[in-house]
């Protein structure tokens, strides 16, 4: 891939793996439009590393704070609010393990990877999100989080698993219609993506050992880098925007895509 071809992929990915409005379809979609090659299994999961690494730091404390619970957690104590962080991380990213699973195995992923399911997705869990985002009270915060909760916006977060529905954006809707305000309701997706980013890359890097190469593993960097970059950007322009502005420009970005899509698969 040129340098131009990992900016591209880099950006976006870290651009859209936090905003509601889906990583995994604008990266299937990107050689549709510019006529390239697709970016390949190795810079994915170099891309997904550095959205991990910039999630992982601008939520240094709750990640501190669920790391020394886990390790609570393991010697069978519930009794720490990290250690209850960590338990529920856990329950959420189960289901989104489990049916990962199933669509590999399957070959169900690549059957769903089409302009048309694309469009769809991008559209109805666009204005899911705006009804959700409008009727829900906003009452609690990431704090409160509850163990039926977490189960919710788990099953909620394997919907995702289907392109164009936007993991962040699925489980901020499950939040918000839970009764979460908008900061926590994005804090909680945010916590989430990490056990499922890292175990999206495991899965991935299983697919890739031996294919690298000195020229691969420099590419993998650079993509690595300016995802971080991108998505540390986008985490901290959204976080900041949920105290004054709610999640509907998302939702029309989404429905003017998604439209846009489906005119293009149908035409």
């Amino acid at each position: 891939m040129t340098l131009f071809q990992l900016l591209l992929v880099a950006i976006i990915q870290g651009l859209t793996e936090f905003l509601p409005v889906s990583s995994s379809g604008h990266l299937i979609l990107l050689p549709f439009v510019t006529g390239g090659p697709d970016q390949g299994l190795a810079i994915d999961v170099a891309v997904h590393v550095g959205t991990l690494l910039a999630v992982i730091l601008y939520f240094r404390v709750e990640v501190t704070e669920a790391v020394i619970g886990l390790g609570r957690l393991l010697r069978g104590k519930v009794d720490t609010r990290g250690a209850h962080t960590a338990l529920l991380l856990i329950i959420a990213t189960i289901p989104v393990l489990i049916v990962g699973l199933i669509f590999k195995l399957l070959g169900i992923d690549e059957m769903l990877r089409s302009v048309a399911v694309i469009g769809w997705t991008m559209l109805i869990f666009g204005l899911v999100l705006y009804w959700a985002d409008k009727t829900g009270a906003q009452t609690r915060t990431s704090k409160e989080w509850l163990m039926k909760d977490a189960v919710l916006m788990g099953l909620a977060q394997a919907v995702a698993l289907i392109p164009g529905t936007s993991r962040s954006g699925i489980t901020i809707t499950a939040a918000r219609k839970l009764g979460y305000d908008r900061t926590g309701a994005a804090t909680l997706s945010m916590l989430m993506s990490i056990p499922t980013i890292l175990a999206s890359g495991v899965l991935l890097s299983l697919d890739v050992i031996g294919e690298a190469d000195w020229q691969l593993a420099k590419d993998a960097s650079i993509a690595a880098a300016f995802a971080f970059v991108a998505a540390m950007l986008a985490l901290v322009i959204m976080m900041r925007l949920l105290r004054s502005v709610s999640f509907t420009p998302y939702v029309i970005y989404r429905v003017i895509l998604g439209s846009a899509l489906l005119v293009y698969a149908y035409a």
